[in-house]
């Protein structure tokens, strides 16, 4: 787990080793371990470590294989990588190092671009390939471990963070009208290639970019869900089906404990949380840590759910650390680290829980296991059911998930925002919805929610808070193996029961009922939904300051009318209206954008 950053000419000039250096130290806390930089002509590659597996310095990037031609930059986790190794050997590679970044080599020097079908694993890697002049880029199947490039004079950069670009230089950092269009209503979500930003690209999940010499480059997807099933599968019986989820999760859970260095869990006191505890426990996992956050209840909506965590932690013997957050001490205080550390503004309000969670867990442990993906895999949200008849899958879609009418939307920015005036995140989900593939509604929202929403949402914020950190978060659910199976499951034993009935069913055998059976919920941070007292004077501050407003992104009248009454300005998946705009303020303030 790591940073990486590189810059590629395809000009004839020489790369530049100061500039990846620049980006590299952008990107240290991901990588507090070590850092490391290679150049050679018109290729530069920089890496921020974070040691996990084969701690020894034998596994430092940029990493060089002289005999095979090839180097590499690599974040993330391969955990078949052992596996993978002892199949290389035996097809007469030698190894200098126990780490799963030479297993990358080796297997990209043996299958080409198509080793990504043998991981297992979270990915993102740059090869250059010293013979031929091409540099291969490739994202693991579910978006896990982000990728950012960009197109410079002469070039192309890429790194983990999109600010770690920005300090590059050379970077157009105007906003793209229709990256705008999906943050104001796709809740927040841009989907890739897009970012908030012209000049700043995202690779796709489960896409390999390679680029020749002269800069000319194709893109090819590796890896596509079929959410249609057979006769067999349509006829199976619950029982079978639990049996099968169960044991995809334990498969799962083990995977996720390679390391070289202690594992945690991020333990919510939800199902997903806490089943995640009870099969490491099933394995054995001895001296386990557990970790939750809360903050202070606002009116009616309560702040922590560590009634429900203590339960796993004392069923399961755990080392559990509870955190909890005093808005006025700490919340405020630390908001601006958490948006510095975001690499697109994330509107969801547990960001900061991630955030603070993540530096407590940093101190006892390097390797976390998370719940995230499982209400999306599994059907566990309030807008599955209803799609199981719908009519007009897009409009029903569309009305509970994103966050403003068109209409509304050209009363919240300024004219020069419209572009052509179309209404692109309700395109966006017609045009995904109308793929095949998924012929049921539901089955349309399955997959646009594990596909795209889950990627630059969830994803994309814990492993953001996490790596803030030096912190490297596992998500057994997004296997995608279990993704594969879930995908086949009929959608009627998805919504059964209120939703993610056969992953409660296969919980029911691991972990108490008395935490499968409780009311549904949420990693709340109420003071960023219902804003109070200094929480709300602080985002009225940033509203109206001439910083802001002399941006002219957002109209001024739209700004009043939120601030009135803030309450009333609330999204369909029961968001701040007037947070979503005061966070894209103070992100664009913390990158000097």
């Amino acid at each position: 787990m790591c940073g990486i950053a590189g810059e590629i000419t395809f000009d004839g000039s020489t790369a530049s080793a100061a500039v990846v250096d620049k980006m590299a130290d952008v990107l240290q806390k991901r990588g507090p371990d070590g850092q490391g930089l290679w150049a050679q002509g018109r290729v530069a590659f920089g890496h921020r470590r974070l040691k996990i597996i084969d701690l020894s310095e034998n596994a430092q990037q940029p990493m060089v294989d002289p005999d095979l031609g090839l180097t590499i930059v690599f974040n993330g986790c391969i955990y078949n990588y052992r596996a993978l190794r002892k199949t290389l050997q035996d097809k007469g590679y030698r190894f200098f190092a126990h780490s799963d970044t030479e297993v990358i080599l080796k297997a990209f020097h043996f299958w080409g671009a198509d080793c990504v079908d043998h991981f297992h694993g979270m990915f993102a890697f740059a090869i250059y390939d010293r013979e031929t002049g091409r540099t291969t880029f490739a994202r693991d199947r579910l978006g896990i471990k982000p990728f950012y490039y960009a197109e410079v004079a002469g070039g192309l950069r890429f790194a983990s963070t999109l600010p770690a670009l920005v300090a590059g230089g050379g970077i157009d950092t105007s906003i793209d009208p229709v990256g705008l269009n999906h943050y104001m209503n796709f809740h927040a979500v841009v989907p890739p290639p897009r970012t908030l930003l012209n000049g700043i690209k995202k690779l796709p999940p489960a896409h390999i970019m390679t680029v020749k010499a002269d800069g000319t480059r194709a893109l090819k997807r590796y890896w596509q869900v079929d959410y249609s099933r057979g006769d067999a599968e349509t006829n199976m019986d619950e029982t079978a089906w639990t049996d099968q989820v169960l044991e995809s999760l334990r498969v799962s859970v083990k995977r996720r404990l390679e390391a070289d260095v202690p594992v945690g869990v991020l333990l919510s006191g939800g199902v997903d949380s806490s089943l995640i505890v009870g099969l490491l426990a099933e394995q054995g996992a001895k001296d386990l840590n557990t970790f939750s956050v809360g903050f202070e209840t606002v009116g009616e909506e309560a702040g922590d759910e560590f009634k429900y965590s203590d339960i796993i932690a004392e069923r399961f013997d755990t080392t559990h650390h509870k955190i909890f957050v005093d808005s006025a001490k700490r919340l405020l205080p630390e908001l601006p680290a958490c948006i510095a550390a975001m690499s697109e503004p994330m509107v969801s309000h547990d960001s900061i829980g991630f955030f603070l969670l993540s530096e407590e867990v940093s101190r006892h442990v390097k390797v976390v296991q998370s719940g995230q993906g499982a209400d999306e895999v599994f059907g566990g949200y309030h807008w599955y059911p209803p799609m199981v008849h719908s009519q007009s899958p897009t409009d029903d879609y569309a009305r509970v998930f994103c966050d403003r009418s068109h209409a509304e939307y050209r009363e919240t920015v300024t004219p020069r925002f419209y572009g052509d005036g179309d209404d692109h995140a309700r395109a966006f989900i017609a045009e995904r919805f109308a793929e095949p593939g998924a012929t049921s509604g539901i089955a349309k929202a399955l997959r646009m929610d594990t596909h795209v929403m889950l990627v630059d949402d969830p994803v994309k914020r814990v492993d953001t808070m996490t790596m803030a950190w030096g912190l490297e978060a596992r998500v057994p659910f997004l296997d995608h193996e279990v993704v594969e199976l879930a995908a086949r499951i009929p959608p009627a034993l998805h919504i059964k029961h209120d939703g993610k009935h056969l992953l409660k069913e296969a919980a029911r055998r691991v972990i108490p009922a008395s935490v499968i059976d409780r009311p549904k919920g949420y990693f709340p941070v109420p003071a960023l939904k219902y804003l109070r007292g200094s929480v709300l004077d602080m985002v009225r501050e940033v509203v109206t300051d001439k910083t802001f407003t002399q941006r002219n992104i957002v109209q001024c009248g739209y700004i009043d009318r939120l601030l009135e009454n803030p309450d009333d300005h609330i999204t369909p998946l029961r968001g701040s209206k007037l947070w979503q705009v005061a966070l894209l303020g103070l992100w664009l303030n913390a990158h000097d954008l």
